[in-house]
């Protein structure tokens, strides 16, 4: 499990830069409930890695489709891969070389899943742009940070 993303990855003792990670053949992003923070990050990964890397989403439990991720998503002229949340059982693939879990009940489920494989399990943390009361641009500003970040990871983690 690597440390929180957004942290500065480790130098080496002469100053330069690790080298990158290879890049995985499936990817999947955990999150709660399938419904925000995983379906941006399936969306997000598909139009920035290359196309031969399996990229899906799932939850913990199976939420409802949220209008502000079609509205964030739109922005950058993207459209939601998933019209409808999932759970990890309903994938129709469950093989994959990285899981990328965005909340701690998922990070919890991901490591127990793979507690017996030699799955890598990534935790970076994302909040809820649920919680953010408001305005609509006040929550749509919630739902752009959530979206900021998850790109803001993706390249970093795999560009």
């Amino acid at each position: 499990m690597s440390g929180p993303v957004g942290a500065e990855p480790d130098k080496l003792p002469d100053g330069q830069e690790p080298a990158k990670r290879s890049m995985p053949g499936a990817v999947l992003f955990i999150c709660g409930m399938n419904s925000i923070r995983s379906p941006i990050a399936e969306t997000l990964a598909r139009s920035l890695l290359p196309p031969r890397v399996y990229v899906a989403s799932a939850g913990v439990e199976k939420g409802e489709p949220d209008p502000f991720v079609d509205a964030v998503l739109e922005e950058l002229g993207l459209k939601r891969i998933s019209l409808h949340p999932r759970t990890f059982e309903e994938l129709e693939d469950d093989y994959f070389d990285l899981i990328i879990t965005l909340s701690p009940k998922a990070h919890h489920m991901a490591l127990e899943l793979t507690r017996t494989t030699s799955v890598h399990v990534e935790y970076w943390p994302t909040p809820d742009p649920t919680l953010v009361r408001g305005r609509r641009d006040q929550i749509m500003e919630a739902y752009r940070d959530v979206r900021d970040n998850l790109k803001h990871h993706i390249q970093a983690r795999f560009g």
